[in-house]
């Protein structure tokens, strides 16, 4: 099948790497004769400039109509003050991108706490402690004197069991098929014990993938003392804000540190680090994470229409990232290299087209 894609550059280093990421997937895409059809689509600063809107109406009729999209870094701070948009959790909510997916890897030749990291986090993005979105009144936190501030944290059946459930169908692509479930049920019997009620029901659904449970201060320590034991891990928005954090800290940092939004029908490829301003425009920035956030994008498009030059596309944008990687010649500043951002992003393409 033909696949619509949206590409939402962002601001500042987003204008740099999001081009190396489609750079990559189109190589990919040539290769495996999978058909695209790429639709720029201007977001942030951009879309201020030409559409007098951050987040114009035009760039949200377009993604109704996308597969995907890959959304560049968002650089808030620069914003007119007319138009103070918070971008990525309106996209999220309007998408109903449920499930954040952010894998966390290291590398023999890069630095990193630990070696054999190989970890796919799943956070739950549309409710929790940190969605305002979910009341009436758009806040989840009142105040009803100077002394006493109140947060409300919001579980839902439909939003624990589908996180969880992509968590399982990541866990059944790769070679460990084990789900890791972190709550807080000892304290929080009705919020974390909904969510963990659901997990064990969803774990019959799927008897080819280990399943256990852990609490959440638990995995924090465990993560630092021996991350190898995790495969997939998955839990609420507050908790997966923190642990992801932490995981693109064991391998390197955020540089390192890729993600997808996933929704019933759509996916939003999204690395994890900002747009960071200070280095915009020096070819120097890591595409790394914008890179292999794009190929998560062609790997969930490949298995959710069950698509295998999709599927095909992604596991070669991951080998040549794999060799450009322990090669070492083609790598930024950050990881140790001494090429640009283009640099590095040709040499991920043609390792793919060679």
């Amino acid at each position: 099948m033909k696949f619509a894609i949206g590409i939402l550059e962002g601001d500042d280093i987003g204008l740099e790497v999001v081009p190396e990421c489609v750079k990559v997937m189109k190589a990919a895409a040539a290769r495996t004769g999978l058909e695209i059809d790429w639709q720029d689509l201007p977001i942030g600063a951009k879309g201020h400039e030409t559409h007098g809107h951050t987040m114009p109406e035009f760039l949200l009729n377009a993604l109704k109509d996308v597969h995907g999209f890959i959304q560049g870094p968002i650089g808030h701070a620069a914003y007119p003050k007319n138009d103070p948009t918070w971008v990525t959790p309106r996209l999220r909510k309007i998408h109903q991108l449920f499930a954040s997916v952010k894998p966390v890897k290291s590398y023999s030749n890069l630095p990193s706490i630990h070696e054999g990291i190989d970890i796919v986090f799943l956070r739950e993005v549309t409710e929790g402690l940190q969605s305002h979105t979910v009341t009436v009144a758009e806040t989840g936190e009142y105040r009803p004197n100077d002394e006493i501030t109140i947060a409300t944290r919001i579980i839902t059946r439909t939003g624990s069991r589908r996180v969880i459930r992509e968590a399982f169908e990541i866990a059944r692509t790769r070679e460990r098929k084990k789900v890791t479930v972190v709550h807080k049920d000892a304290v929080f019997k009705l919020a974390c014990g909904m969510f963990m009620e659901e997990a064990r029901k969803l774990a019959v659904e799927y008897p080819d993938v280990e399943f256990d449970d852990i609490h959440v201060d638990t995995i924090a320590m465990k993560l630092v003392m021996e991350p190898q034991i995790y495969d997939v891990v998955v839990t609420t928005n507050q908790f997966g804000d923190i642990l992801t954090d932490l995981g693109a800290g064991l391998v390197g940092g955020l540089g390192l540190a890729p993600g997808l939004c996933v929704g019933d029908t759509q996916a939003m490829a999204q690395a994890t680090h900002g747009s960071a301003p200070d280095i915009a425009g020096q070819n120097i920035a890591n595409p790394y994470a914008m890179i292999i956030s794009g190929k998560m994008l062609l790997d969930w498009l490949g298995r959710k229409h069950d698509e295998p030059k999709a599927i095909e596309a992604a596991n070669l944008i991951d080998k040549a990232v794999d060799d450009v990687i322990a090669e070492a010649t083609h790598l930024t500043g950050d990881l140790g290299g001494t090429v640009g951002t283009r640099e590095m992003g040709d040499a991920i393409a043609g390792k793919i087209v060679q």
